[in-house]
């Protein structure tokens, strides 16, 4: 994952609801899953290609842990998904063992409809922010000559845990 990504994945996690984190951990294990095939890709035997590889399955079994634990069992999908993310992280580390990209495949299969699905049902939520006192943006992006720069009103005022 680019360091772009992170930020922006970070910037959205302060601004999401409930429904939308849960798009954004289906998102992050998709792109940890994009990293991975990515490593595999490359010559077998390159440096880091297989550090690479491990880090980026460690993080998408992170994600996928982060989502079983997201879970509230007492409602009806909640074992469903249960049964899917275990799923996961099986053929996860199948994969991992067998070093096979097509089995990163079959997690993208399951994982792409759920978050199309709960990206829908992202847009019908209407609840606020899950982290109430983060930094908000208000000003968006200015464009320089060469350069793009992010504006930011109020950075730093009244930011972290309210005591």
């Amino acid at each position: 994952m680019k360091k772009e990504d992170k930020q922006q994945f970070t910037f959205r996690i302060t601004q999401a609801n409930s429904t939308q984190l849960v798009v954004i951990l289906y998102e992050m294990l998709l792109c940890y899953l994009e990293d991975a095939e990515q490593a595999l890709a490359q010559k077998e035997g390159m440096p880091g290609e297989q550090d690479a590889f491990r880090d980026a399955v460690r993080k998408a079994r992170g994600c996928l842990n982060e989502l079983i634990s997201s879970l509230h069992m007492e409602y009806e999908p909640a074992p469903a998904l249960m049964q899917l993310y275990l799923f996961c992280i099986r053929r996860l580390a199948l994969g991992e063992q067998r070093r096979d990209a097509g089995i990163l495949g079959e997690i993208r299969k399951v994982i792409e409809p759920l978050c199309e699905a709960y990206g829908k049902l992202a847009e019908q939520n209407t609840a606020g922010p899950v982290m109430r006192n983060s930094q908000t943006v208000y000003a968006g992006l200015t464009y320089g000559r060469n350069t793009l720069t992010e504006n930011m009103a109020d950075q730093g005022a009244n930011r972290g845990m309210l005591v």
